[in-house]
């Protein structure tokens, strides 16, 4: 019998809030995750799955955020080179707010908090990279502070890693695995941008 998920013992909901009554934050839709060193496995279709997730939030007129990651120049993050940029599947358009952060959590010494909140926004849609890392630290944090969470699972995706003792993790284990810890509690992971109702 599969065991039950944090979210199910503390009665937490099991379902994605209204895309009507949500904020979409893209999350490192960079260009260094399409080739070179940083290439993921997936990232791809991952990239039209969240270009879908954007083309229904702008037809909805939802608030719209794009992180991207600096690590400052000469790394697979610098945002003066093409590495650092957004892919142009999923690029920010005028008005859509642009956010760097520096730290695996988009909230992490960032005004993304204070301009969810001057929004009044508590239910958030996730998608962009790494599903292990940006995605799984934003949602947390994002939970911490009293948000309420969204994973669209085919709009994210990640690497390969090797192990402390040596062998490797697959990239779809490190997906997987990611995807079922957020899942326990932080946030409702849903299959695709299409099971986000309206």
């Amino acid at each position: 019998m599969p065991s039950r998920t944090l979210r199910d013992v503390s009665g937490l909901p099991a379902t994605s809030a209204a895309l009507s009554q949500s904020a979409v934050i893209m999350i490192d839709c960079q260009e260094t995750y399409r080739h070179g060193v940083m290439q993921l496995e997936g990232v791809e279709p991952a990239l039209q799955e969240a270009a879908k997730l954007l083309t229904r939030a702008r037809f909805a007129g939802r608030p719209i955020i794009h992180i991207v990651h600096d690590a400052g120049p000469g790394s697979p993050y610098d945002l003066t080179a093409e590495c650092g940029q957004i892919s142009a599947a999923v690029a920010a358009l005028p008005g859509e707010r642009l956010i760097a952060k520096n730290y695996p959590s988009s909230f992490h010494k960032t005004d993304l908090d204070a301009y969810l909140q001057s929004l009044g926004v508590k239910n958030l849609v996730l998608a962009g990279f790494m599903t292990h890392m940006c995605v799984n630290s934003t949602a947390r944090q994002a939970f911490n502070l009293g948000y309420s969470p969204v994973v669209v699972a085919a709009a994210t995706a990640t690497r390969s890693l090797p192990l402390p003792g040596g062998g490797v993790v697959t990239a779809q284990a490190v997906h997987d695995g990611a995807l079922a810890a957020i899942a326990d509690l932080f946030a409702v992971v849903v299959p695709s941008a299409a099971d986000i109702p309206d």
